[in-house]
């Protein structure tokens, strides 16, 4: 969501931005790609994007548009539960989704936490590399409605700018006042959030508003 080397808007520029890159193969359709048969379909586009920080094979051009998907975010910290929303960001979902049964995010750390006192309160994970950058290897637009808002629990993409989402994404765990740039694709539900504010209770590791979290946020799995 927010990329470190980009500012987000003047309410931020005393922060970094919620940021991320990409990179990646160009095959055409992911080896393990989300079914695309029931129900109605939107096209997407994954254009190539920088250097994949993890392998990762594209998803199709096809994602559904239509219902909600339930994953679970198994973590250090305790199962983390999702509800993915194909209807308003169909290919957010369906990229999410492929690096998911790729395993993609599988032995990943959530690299970035910022505090309450920076002004936005949000976990960062979905970087292989740790640094914030990496991707995996394509990119996609973004699927706004200019209305977004990012309250506890929202579930969003996280960009170097615009149109420019790859795998990194964020989790809200208290009211953010971010402005409407990043994709909602979904939300977490309220234990999860709590396990999340739980552990960012503890701080970071350098005791300053951003950095890697204190408590390890680290991704076994998503299914």
């Amino acid at each position: 969501m927010l990329k470190r080397p980009i500012a987000i808007t003047a309410l931020l520029l005393v922060l970094t931005g919620l940021s991320a890159c990409g990179g990646g193969e160009d095959s055409p359709e992911s080896a393990s790609d989300p079914s695309t048969a029931a129900g109605s379909t939107t096209t997407c586009d994954y254009p190539d994007d920088a250097a994949a920080a993890k392998d990762a094979t594209k998803p199709s051009s096809e994602a559904p548009d239509e219902g909600e998907v339930e994953v679970t975010i198994a973590t250090s910290i305790g199962d983390l539960k999702a509800t993915l929303d194909q209807a308003s960001a169909p290919c957010t979902v369906h990229s999410f989704l492929s690096l998911a049964e790729q395993g993609y995010f599988d032995g990943t750390t959530c690299h970035r936490l910022t505090m309450p006192g920076s002004g936005i309160s949000v976990l960062q994970c979905g970087d292989p590399s740790g640094t914030g950058s990496g991707g995996p290897g394509y990119s996609f637009a973004d699927e706004l409605s200019g209305k977004e808002t990012y309250s506890s629990g929202t579930l969003a993409m996280a960009n170097a700018g615009a149109d420019t989402n790859g795998s990194q994404f964020f989790m809200v765990y208290g009211d953010s006042p971010l402005p409407p740039s990043y994709t909602v694709f979904g939300t977490i539900d309220a234990a999860s959030t709590k396990l999340i504010a739980d552990a960012a209770a503890q701080g970071t590791t350098d005791g300053g508003i951003d950095g890697a979290p204190k408590v390890p946020v680290d991704i076994t799995s998503v299914s």
